[in-house]
C-alpha cells in the first residue's frame, strides 16, 4: 500500500550487506528483511554475550555464546524463508574487503565499532561505487529523538564523528551519509568491586554505556534510508 508492486519488486531484487550485527546492525538487518529486501549479507566476527541482551534484537538467554550472524540468519529466515541470507563470522578488514564489496550490491551498511574498519569500509565502498551509510556513536546516549541523518562533515557533538571527519578528510573522502546524535554524551557510571559485591560510582570508564532504545532506533533509521534510496532509483 505504501510502496507499490514495482517498489516491492525493486526491493526483492536488491542486495544489501550489513557490517556489524550488534545493537544497530541487527535492527537494521531485520527491518530490511521485513520490508522485502531479497538478499542480505551479514558480516560480524562476534558472538552474543549477556551484555548484548539490553539492545540487540537477536540476543536472548538462549542465544548467548552463538555467533551473531548465525542467529540473525536464522531469525531472518523465520521471518521470510525466501530471502537469500549469507552469514560470515568474520571481521571486516582490508584483507577481505574485495570479497564482501562485490559487484551487484545495491547498498552497504556500516554498523562497525572499530574506527579503522569504518574508515577502510568508507574508502573501499567509494572505490567500488557502492552506496554506504555509516552509524556513528550510539553509546552513552539516552535520547533517540536526537538522532538524525546528515553528511559526515555536517555533524556535531558526536566524538566518533569528530574523529571520522578528520580521518576521512585526510583520506580524500568528500562525503559520507551517516546517522548520528546531537545529544551530548553522558558520562557513564563505572562498576567498582567492593566487599559487598559491586556498586556504581561516577567516574571515567573505557566502556560505553548503552540502552535498549537508542542503538535500535539508529538501526531503523538506517534501514529506512536504504529502502528509500533503493526505491528512488527504481
Amino acid at each position: 500500500m505504501l510502496i507499490g508492486s514495482e517498489g516491492l519488486a525493486a526491493l526483492r531484487r536488491s542486495s544489501v550487506v550489513v557490517f556489524g550485527i550488534g545493537g544497530v546492525g541487527s535492527h537494521a538487518a531485520e527491518a530490511l528483511a521485513r520490508t522485502g529486501v531479497g538478499r542480505l549479507i551479514l558480516v560480524d566476527d562476534d558472538r552474543i554475550s549477556l551484555s548484548n541482551i539490553n539492545r540487540q534484537i537477536h540476543a536472548t538467554t538462549r542465544t548467548i555464546g552463538r555467533p551473531k550472524v548465525e542467529v540473525m540468519r536464522e531469525r531472518i529466515l523465520e521471518i521470510d524463508p525466501t530471502i537469500e541470507v549469507e552469514a560470515f563470522q568474520e571481521l571486516f578488514r582490508a584483507e577481505v574487503a574485495d570479497r564482501f564489496l562485490q559487484s551487484g550490491l545495491d547498498y552497504a551498511i556500516d554498523a562497525i565499532d572499530t574506527i579503522a574498519c569504518k574508515l577502510e569500509l568508507a574508502v573501499r565502498a567509494r572505490a567500488a561505487g557502492i552506496p554506504l551509510i555509516s552509524s556513528m556513536g550510539a553509546g552513552d546516549k539516552l535520547d533517540p529523538t536526537r538522532l538524525e541523518v546528515a553528511d559526515i562533515y555536517s555533524t556535531s557533538m558526536c566524538p566518533l564523528a569528530r574523529v571520522m571527519r578528520k580521518e576521512l578528510r585526510r583520506l580524500g573522502i568528500e562525503r559520507l551519509k551517516v546517522v548520528y546524535s546531537r545529544e551530548e554524551p553522558i558520562r557513564p557510571y563505572k562498576v567498582v568491586p567492593d566487599m559487598a559485591g559491586e556498586e556504581l560510582r561516577p567516574g571515567k570508564t573505557a566502556v560505553m554505556g548503552s540502552v535498549s532504545f537508542v542503538p535500535p532506533v539508529a538501526g531503523l533509521i538506517i534501514a529506512a534510508e536504504v529502502v528509500r534510496d533503493i526505491l528512488e532509483r527504481c
